[in-house]
């Protein structure tokens, strides 16, 4: 009924868990990103949203670096702490971010019979710049989640992805919390950090 598929539906599950694991800082919310994504790749092609499936690949590249990254980049090779994206750093994936939608705009709507190459492609873009802060534990990467999450929403009840809907509004809100929480995170440490300096 309502064109459900079973990888749709386990895929979204997936997809709710690592969300859910990214929020509280577990490392596991990687291995779960990587079925979540590998199932997605599916669900998107049959879909012909192009660039989201493309992104999946990407997707699955940047689990693997977040994997290490969050065990590993800290420093002396420690757990890797949240931080603020440093002020330098905006003006560099605002230009990533603007260059990749209209690259992919262009070359979804040219060559592919993509539904909303335009729409499509910005978000996939946003959802990459997001998803690299991510795997530095950048607390604004929930920003660019939360505005990304508001019009997927939308896009997939457009295309009867129904499950993928009602998943990307569970990530808003699991977005606001990990928003709230590693904000809350930061704060405390930067606090402690202030004490003893």
């Amino acid at each position: 009924m309502f064109g459900l598929s079973t990888v749709e539906i386990v895929a979204a599950l997936f997809g709710a868990a690592s969300v859910y694991l990214s929020a509280r800082q577990h490392i596991a919310s990687w291995p779960t990103a990587l079925v979540n994504v590998l199932l997605y790749v599916a669900v998107f092609r049959g879909a012909r949203l192009y660039a989201d499936m493309s992104l999946q690949f990407v997707y699955a590249a940047l689990s693997i670096y977040g994997w290490y990254e969050w065990k590993y980049g800290g420093a002396g090779r420690t757990v890797l702490p949240v931080s603020r994206t440093p002020a330098r750093l905006w003006p560099v994936l605002a230009a990533l971010g603007v260059g990749a939608a209209a690259l992919l705009a262009h070359l979804f709507g040219t060559y592919t019979d993509a539904a909303n190459p335009a729409l499509d492609s910005s978000l996939t873009a946003a959802s990459l710049v997001a998803q690299w802060m991510m795997t530095r534990k950048l607390v604004e990467n929930w920003l660019i989640w939360i505005a990304a999450d508001v019009v997927y929403v939308p896009l997939y009840l457009s295309k009867h992805l129904y499950p993928t809907a009602v998943l990307y509004a569970v990530f808003l809100g699991l977005a606001v919390k990990g928003y709230v929480d590693w904000r809350r995170d930061l704060r405390g440490r930067e606090a402690l950090q202030g004490a003893g300096g």
